[in-house]
Formats: C-alpha cells, sequence, structure tokens
C-alpha cells in the first residue's frame, strides 16, 4: 500500500515539472508588438477666435471641398461641446483648451484681472521680467508665468526628453503664449505697432532667420494694397443682415459700415489694420507654414506639436457681430485657407500622418441692436454705472469712502483694508451688495462668492462660476447678467457669459487615428487636452480635469 501511494505522489510530481516546463520554455514565435509608441508626426491645434458652433453649418453650403467641409466630414465632430466655467474670454478659452484645467486651477481667470495680492490690474500674459525680441516696442514683455499649469505640449516636451518641438502662433500674444505652454521652443505673435512678428526673451535672445526675412517683406501692406471687398457677388450673402446697420462698428475714415472697406490708406502706417480684416488669419497660416518648413515639425522623426490661433474672426466678430455680412466673408475666406493649409499638410507629412484638431476659446452674443430690431430680447450694461450705485451704498449705508475696488469680469472687487480698518460687518456689505446688484435691470442674479453653495442658482450656473472662481485672484461678488446682455456701446458685440451663445463651441478631430463621425454627447472645452494625452500615450497636464473622447479613435 505504501508503495502504491509513493507511485501515485511520484507520478504527480512527475505531471507538475512537465507542466512548468511547458509553460516556462520560451516562445520562439515572432512577437507582434509595435517596436514604439505610435503617435503622428505633427499635431496642430487650430484656435478660431469667437467662432461659434453653428459656423460650421450656418455657411456649410458655401464651403469648398477642401476646408471646413473636408474637416467635418473626414473628421469626428464632438457636436455638443461647451466651455465648462464663466467668463468665457480669449486668455481662459485657450488655456484650458492646452491645459484641460480650468479658471480656478490654472489661474487665468480672464483677459485682465485685478490681482489682490499685488494690489494692481493683472495682464494674463505680462511679465516685466522679459524683454521684446524682434521690435522696439514693450509688446513683446510676455511670458506665461500667469499659468499655474502644464500644457499638453509641456506634457509632450517631458514624455519625449525635449525632443519634441512645441511652437504657438497667433496675432494675439495669449493665443500663442498660453496655448505652446511653459517649455515651448518658441511663441510668435503680431505686433501692430510696427508690423513684425515678435516673441519676448522667455523664449530666445535674437528672432530666427525665417521670421526675420518674412518681417521685412512687411506683408500687411500688400493685403492693404487688396482693400476689402466681398469674395463673392455681396447680393449672394443671404445669411446676413443687410450691409450696412447703425449697430455695426465703422472703420476709421469711413462713413457708412458698409462694403467695399478701403485699405489702401494705411500701407506703411496702420499695422495694426489688419487684424480687423480676414487678411490676419491669412498672414498667420502663411507664418504658420513657413514655421513647418523651417523648423521641420513633424520632420525629424519625433513628434511636435503647432498650436496656431485665428484672431482676425474676433476682430471683425467684435466690430461688426456674428450676423454682418464681414463675418460671413470672414469665415468664407477662411473656409479657403484651411483648405490651402490642408493640402500644404498633405503634401509636407502625407495624409493620416497628422492630427489635427479645431476649436474655439469662446463663441459670441448677437448685437443687442440686431436683438431689438428682430424683438428678441437683450440689452446693455454699464460696468461704471454699476460700481457707482455700489459705491453709494457704502457710503450711505457704512459710512465707506473708496471701498469699492473695481467691478470687472461680472465681480465686484472690495478693498478689505478699507473694510477692516472700519471693523465694518463684510457679511452684511456684501448682502446689500447682493441686494442691490439683484434689483438691475440687466442682471438675473448675484451671489457672495464665498458662499456660493447657499445661493439658490441653478446647479449648472454654480458650477460654471465654481470653475471661475480663483480663491486667490478672484472678486467678492459675482453677477450672472440676463441672457444676451453686457457690458458695451451702442456698436459691434461680446463674449463671456455661460449661456449657449458664448459657451458652445465646435470641436472637430481629423487625421491620424481619427474615425470620421459625429457624437451629440455632452463634452467640454477641458475634454481636449484630455484626448490628445490618451491619443499620444502621454500624461495629462498638471491641472486636468477634462475625460478622453474615446469614441473619435480607431480602435
Amino acid at each position: 500500500m505504501k508503495f502504491k501511494y509513493s507511485l501515485i505522489l511520484g507520478l504527480a510530481l512527475l505531471n507538475v515539472q512537465v507542466f512548468a516546463q511547458k509553460w516556462t520554455k520560451p516562445s520562439t514565435t515572432t512577437s507582434n508588438y509595435p517596436a514604439t509608441v505610435a503617435r503622428p508626426k505633427l499635431v496642430v491645434g487650430l484656435v478660431i477666435d469667437q467662432m461659434r458652433w453653428d459656423y460650421l453649418y450656418r455657411f456649410y453650403d458655401r464651403y469648398s471641398k477642401g476646408g471646413f467641409k473636408r474637416l467635418i466630414n473626414d473628421g469626428f465632430s464632438a457636436e455638443n461641446t461647451f466651455i465648462p466655467y464663466t467668463p468665457t474670454y480669449t486668455a481662459c478659452g485657450h488655456t484650458s483648451i492646452y491645459t484641460g484645467s480650468v479658471p480656478a486651477i490654472n489661474g487665468i481667470i480672464g483677459n485682465n484681472w485685478y490681482d489682490p495680492e499685488l494690489g494692481r490690474d493683472v495682464y494674463c500674459s505680462e511679465d516685466r521680467d522679459v524683454k521684446t525680441v524682434g521690435s522696439s516696442t514693450r509688446a513683446g514683455e510676455m511670458s506665461p508665468k500667469n499659468m499655474l499649469v502644464t500644457t499638453i505640449g509641456d506634457e509632450l516636451r517631458l514624455a519625449t526628453n525635449f525632443r519634441s518641438k512645441v511652437i504657438g502662433i497667433s496675432q494675439k500674444d495669449r493665443g500663442s503664449i498660453l496655448p505652446a505652454g511653459h517649455s515651448a521652443n518658441a511663441a510668435y505673435w503680431y505686433d501692430g505697432g510696427t508690423g513684425d512678428w515678435i516673441t519676448s526673451t522667455y523664449y530666445m535672445q535674437t528672432l530666427p532667420t525665417w521670421v526675420s526675412d518674412y518681417n521685412k517683406k512687411k506683408v500687411a501692406n500688400d493685403f492693404y494694397a487688396k482693400n476689402w471687398n466681398t469674395l463673392y457677388p455681396i447680393s449672394t450673402y443671404i445669411q446676413s443682415t443687410a450691409d450696412d446697420k447703425p449697430y455695426e462698428g465703422k472703420f476709421k475714415g469711413e462713413s457708412t459700415s458698409a462694403f467695399p472697406h478701403k485699405l489702401t490708406d494705411a500701407i506703411g502706417k496702420n499695422y495694426d489694420l489688419i487684424r480687423s480684416t480676414p487678411y490676419g488669419n491669412t498672414m498667420t497660416f502663411d507664418l504658420s507654414k513657413i514655421a513647418i518648413k523651417e523648423e521641420k515639425l513633424g520632420q525629424t522623426g519625433n513628434t511636435d506639436f503647432l498650436a496656431i490661433s485665428c484672431s482676425s474672426t474676433d476682430y471683425v466678430g467684435h466690430q461688426f457681430g456674428p450676423n454682418s455680412i464681414e463675418i460671413e466673408d470672414t469665415y468664407l475666406r477662411l473656409d479657403k485657407d484651411l483648405e490651402d493649409f490642408f493640402n500644404y499638410l498633405d503634401k509636407t507629412l502625407g495624409k493620416g500622418n497628422y492630427l489635427f484638431f479645431l476649436s474655439a476659446d469662446h463663441a459670441v452674443a448677437h448685437v443687442p441692436g440686431f436683438m431689438k430690431e428682430n424683438k428678441l430680447p437683450g440689452g446693455l450694461v454699464s460696468n461704471s454705472k454699476l460700481r457707482k450705485g455700489i459705491d453709494s451704498i457704502m457710503v450711505n449705508q457704512f459710512k465707506l469712502q473708496k471701498s469699492v475696488i473695481t467691478v470687472m469680469n461680472n465681480e465686484v472687487y472690495f478693498d478689505h483694508s478699507v473694510i477692516d480698518e472700519k471693523k465694518a460687518n463684510f457679511a452684511e456689505i456684501k448682502q446689500a451688495t447682493v441686494n442691490y446688484l439683484r434689483k438691475q435691470e440687466s442682471i438675473a442674479d448675484a451671489v457672495d462668492l464665498q458662499i456660493m453653495n447657499t445661493s439658490t442658482i441653478p446647479e449648472e450656473i454654480r458650477k460654471r462660476i465654481t470653475n471661475g472662481y480663483n480663491a486667490r485672484r478672484s472678486g467678492d461678488i459675482y453677477f450672472i447678467l440676463k441672457p444676451n446682455w453686457f457690458d458695451g456701446g451702442e456698436t459691434g458685440t461680446t463674449h463671456g457669459a455661460w449661456y449657449p451663445y458664448d459657451s458652445h463651441i465646435p470641436l472637430v478631430f481629423m487625421g491620424w487615428k481619427v474615425k470620421p463621425g459625429k457624437t451629440n454627447q455632452t463634452h467640454y472645452m477641458t475634454d481636449i487636452a484630455a484626448t490628445l494625452a490618451a491619443m499620444l500615450h502621454i500624461q495629462m497636464p498638471s491641472g486636468s480635469v477634462g475625460s478622453p473622447i474615446t469614441e473619435l479613435t480607431h480602435q
């Protein structure tokens, strides 16, 4: 019996050894694993300043096959993409797209803001420790130092041990600097005082030869020589209002807002004027193509990143409004610029070798005059008058002089030192301010930012205000304007509200690993950086709160 059990045990041990040898024996088959991490040659981010989502379809019938139509039909469109914070301004939008973050975290709470710690107004990309490179003006005293988090470009640089190149290009300094990030190789922006593209000593000590050579051409003069008339017969612009409207802004020296717009008088003089014409976008694309060529972007074996922002759409939109013939013509010309740029990318890098996305930093409100003309709600508010009203309450009710520092970005900033010195009850001061604001015709509601969770405002609005509130940079009271009300003049328009007309933006990906299609699932501006990080297999930016849009990629 003992022998029988020993035999059974011996056979069992033999089977275990055979099993172990079978599974530990090295495989002789060839691995199908990729040798390297798959990434595109180049990532191109294009932010269209002030582009409403509906512009993708409003002018669709007039777009060429190779521009917006190609993007929409060959790419993947997240049709229901929103900005998840307020205020919806340029600097905030560019920052949030590339950081996947919100102003509460990234610190860029406006184009300008009052900084309580510094005791002065701050411009989003100002840097008094750097100098202009490329001109003799102060337009280059800029850097990304006010941005508190990394961008997707920074993370790409980190992931490749800084072999990847990252460059930002925009007419606006904030449109190139903030997207490019802290570790960017370069950011270039336009100096309207000289007609030159410039940078700062944050990036380099001298301009590259290719930028200097482009500046020598003073190409703005060539565009001015063409003047600005409609691309097609003006009678075909059926998606716009009549040409000359009293609520549209005029160019200096013109008696009406109607076409044609004479630009020849600006030759050699007013280089800033090109920003307010579609030619500013064309110039931006021209410089971007030169950058790809001269910097060999996407052509060195590393994944590079080019962040472009077209700013002329914003300038034209502010002056004439979203229903003007000027804005329709600007987008029809932008469509041709886009087609030309896609063709250049195809020729230089090859279809499918680059990843492209288009979005906007914000959208825009209809002009109040247009709204009134068409029996739609809207109007104007004066921040200066609101401040005077609050000042009056502070003096009459609380005996406080000069206690209101400013009213900006829909926020009221109080001078805490004045209030502390008088030992006034700050809670009562804020409640009195909220009560006053709620009585104004233009205002829907107002909240104390310190106790916002106790306010009876809709949760969606609460979240957006919270996402826009930075504890060290924001004010004390936030007021919510009624739909299509804003601080402005009798002509033109602006943006900044949480409402869909300001916060519903386009988001379309095209190219490398992107499958054509659409989704009407709700996504947010902050999802862009997270999506890029997932596709590139790199870490998302340090302040990212977004989620990848997984449905746009091939499995």
